[in-house]
């Protein structure tokens, strides 16, 4: 099974950036497609982006799009989500997933979790 573990999370202004990192331990990492979901206060937990398991192919909300970047480097089992122009409305515990696919990253539940990473974006 695989174990998600969030970090780079912060304060920041908007109009700012901050970089996420999700660092993965098991065997199999490099089988699945990893993304970011973020949940804010009194909101259901939604979808942010996604990226195959070869990096090939990634999904990004609307609401992120042009923002933020989603890579992955499999030699150090870790997923990166570099977010730029940040506005208040970013502010959310964000999580790393994992699923079988992109599709199914941006449209069901994933199985897998970590546990969050604060991002408050403040003016």
């Amino acid at each position: 099974q695989l174990q998600l573990v969030e970090s780079g999370g912060g304060l920041v202004q908007p109009g700012g950036s901050l970089t996420l990192s999700c660092a993965a331990s098991g065997r199999t990492f490099s089988r699945y497609a990893l993304g970011w979901f973020r949940q804010a206060p009194g909101k259901e937990r939604e979808f942010v982006t996604a990226i195959s398991w070869s990096g090939g192919t990634t999904s990004y909300a609307d609401s992120v799009q042009g923002r933020f970047t989603i890579s992955r480097d499999s030699a150090k089992n870790t997923v990166y989500l570099q977010m730029n122009s940040l506005n208040v409305e970013d502010t959310a515990v964000y999580y790393c997933a994992a699923g079988a696919n992109v599709g199914l990253l941006a449209t069901t539940t994933p199985k897998s979790w970590g546990q969050g990473t604060q991002v408050t974006v403040f003016s």
